[in-house]
């Protein structure tokens, strides 16, 4: 009889606790596969809307302007700038800030407005497609505004409705608009939803009285590693100019990003560690129960390391079965998460650092999402079962035939 069969023989002289057993690990590794895709869809997404909504991969200051926004410290030769980074093949758009206040009937807020080239944000953002209520803005509008989701609740205000700005401009002069609500975005980030004001880049000229330059450039690298775009773009840039990874804008996220990587792996080792001491105790039993048998066949002269191989064939044996029910049935599940997610509900209103969550939570299923929880198991697993083969191993035939 081959070793294989005999494992598969010996699982199911008990067949209830070998059941519990398999049982347990099917649970346990379906269970980790979809807490990893989970995870991970929520980590990609939180990445993807720091990214694609308003940081992008890299920001582009004119010294200084970090440490003390200016309406005047501003990055010059911008046409140059952006020709440049079109020739290398990297999506660049400016965008243009200063600080007011806006007031629509009873109502004024302080806000942050936005000057953008409609046609190129579209190529560095995907704010556009935020929109709750209204249009986005055209190129061509002078006119009109899209404000934060928060702040048109503070004003009261509508698409149509008009809304006043109020600030100081670039020459000195009080500036000050009449322009109209195209639309309202949905949740963004914190200081989005809370202050935005966004016009075209034409708009925001003329009103700030501010012909040339920029305060931030936003450059997106393609398939490009962040570190390699990073220093090239620091070349294509030149000396005079600040430039910024997203990580290194917002370092605490980034690290809250990789540290929740790292505690996935965390909840893995604690949760197979509580299964392969239940395996431990299972094939402790298993040997236990049949001291004098394994004196017989020692007896009969199977050697120590035929013993041992056994007592694996057996673990491996319950553990590829949990393996195989716990991979077909997180199949269903896995596309329910890809396709339907798990709403969320109000916690999609909350924020954290900034971040605003999305209505709902999508799982992202890769290989590593698969390969990780099973390395892993087979790890504890692997070493859960030494101890009771080790044993079995070393029973010496005459003690062992004499055991009751």
């Amino acid at each position: 009889m081959s070793l294989f069969k005999m494992a598969w023989r010996n699982v199911w002289r008990n067949p209830r606790r070998s059941v519990v057993t398999i049982a347990a690990m099917t649970l346990a590794l379906w269970t980790m596969i979809l807490y990893s895709g989970l995870v991970e869809g929520y980590l990609g997404s939180m990445e993807g809307d720091i990214i694609d909504m308003e940081v992008g991969d890299i920001q582009i200051f004119a010294e200084g302007y970090q440490d003390k926004p200016s309406l005047y410290t501003a990055v010059e030769d911008l046409d140059a700038l952006l020709g440049r980074f079109d020739d290398a093949g990297y999506p660049a758009s400016a965008r243009l800030m200063a600080g007011g206040l806006a007031a629509s009937g009873e109502f004024s807020s302080g806000v942050l407005f936005r000057g953008i080239d409609v046609d190129r944000d579209a190529t560095v953002s995907l704010i556009h497609e935020q929109l709750t209520l209204g249009a986005w803005l055209e190129p061509t509008d002078l006119d009109g505004v899209v404000l934060g989701k928060r702040l048109a609740k503070t004003l009261a205000v509508q698409p149509g409705d008009e809304l006043i700005a109020l600030t100081q401009a670039s020459d000195g002069s009080i500036a000050n608009a009449l322009f109209t609500v195209r639309g309202v975005l949905g949740s963004v980030g914190e200081g989005t939803d809370r202050a935005a004001v966004i016009m075209t880049e034409a708009a925001f000229r003329d009103l700030m009285v501010f012909p040339e330059g920029a305060h931030q450039l936003i450059v997106r690298r393609g398939e490009r590693l962040l570190p390699d775009a990073a220093a090239e773009v620091r070349a294509i840039a030149g000396d005079g100019l600040d430039v910024k990874t997203w990580r290194e804008l917002m370092p605490t996220i980034a690290q809250m990003l990789d540290s929740t990587r790292g505690l996935i792996y965390m909840v893995f080792f604690i949760v197979y560690i509580a299964i392969g001491i239940l395996l431990l105790n299972a094939m402790l039993m298993a040997v236990f129960e049949r001291i004098r048998e394994f004196g017989v066949m020692k007896a009969l002269g199977v050697g120590p390391s035929v013993v041992f191989r056994l007592i694996l064939a057996e673990a491996a044996v319950q553990t590829l079965l949990a393996l195989v029910a716990a991979l077909l049935l997180s199949i269903p599940a896995a596309w329910y998460m890809t396709v339907s997610g798990i709403p969320v509900g109000s916690l999609s209103d909350m924020s954290i650092m900034g971040l605003t969550f999305e209505p709902v939570l999508m799982g992202d299923f890769t290989v590593q999402t698969y390969t990780g929880p099973i390395v892993v198991m087979l790890v504890i697993v692997s070493i859960a079962v030494i101890f009771p083969a080790i044993r079995a191993a070393r029973l010496k035939p005459v003690d062992a035939m004499r055991h009751r």
